[in-house]
């Protein structure tokens, strides 16, 4: 069947990763960091280098967030509760571990998409670096081999803030171009990251007018 965008309120804005476009005739690396509009340490674009197979495709979202480095990754860093910022997940359940590197997590998302559920490992956990990576390892869809990573950084523009940059590498389905599989899944991490902008900053704004821990953080 083949991908459908789901529905969302945000305009969907795409960054592929350089060298991905085309169809490779053997696996080669490709960096997320070569192709943002954000400037991107070498140390955190070192994290999105991918190697992509003749059948993958891979790309990158950057979300710019109002909110500290530490304040957004108070959310990210919660293996066990994705569904705290992303909208497309029913429930999640740890089956394996306790949130260490080698976890094992059930997912289950919502209806609409063409997917049930998803077994994820849990592959980089540093919270000195502010870097997380999972895999999909299983499950009911149709995301095969599918990698993300996620860093964190303090923005360089006045006024700081954090930027992450999320990017995957996963394959292409049978009946599916490159950019259909870009497209699917880049609006999903999209929309997850705008999502992690809106409850960061409320969590920022909350700590800031003295409130303490928000009652609706993670």
């Amino acid at each position: 069947m083949p991908y459908t965008t789901p529905k969302s309120s945000m305009q969907h804005q795409r960054r592929p990763v350089a060298g991905c476009a085309g169809q490779a005739k053997s696996p080669r690396a490709a960096t997320a960091g070569n192709c943002t509009a954000h400037p991107v340490p070498e140390a955190v674009a070192r994290h999105h280098e991918h190697v992509v197979g003749s059948n993958q495709c891979c790309s990158a979202v950057v979300q710019t967030i109002s909110a500290p480095v530490q304040t957004v990754w108070s959310v990210v860093r919660r293996f066990d509760n994705p569904q705290a910022y992303k909208h497309f997940v029913k429930s999640c359940h740890v089956i394996v571990g306790g949130g260490e590197v080698g976890s094992l997590r059930e997912v289950r998302l919502v209806s609409g998409l063409p997917a049930a559920t998803s077994t994820e490992r849990l592959e980089i956990l540093d919270d000195e670096r502010h870097v997380l990576s999972f895999r999909i390892v299983g499950g009911e869809h149709r995301l095969a081999n599918y990698r993300s990573v996620t860093t964190l950084h303090a923005a360089a523009a006045a006024g700081g803030g954090t930027v992450v940059v999320e990017s995957y590498v996963v394959d292409v389905p049978q009946g599916n171009t490159r950019e259909d599989t870009r497209v699917f899944v880049d609006t999903i991490v999209k929309c997850n990251l705008q999502s992690l902008a809106r409850i960061a900053e409320n969590l920022a704004n909350h700590a800031a007018a003295g409130g303490g821990v928000c009652p609706n953080s993670p």
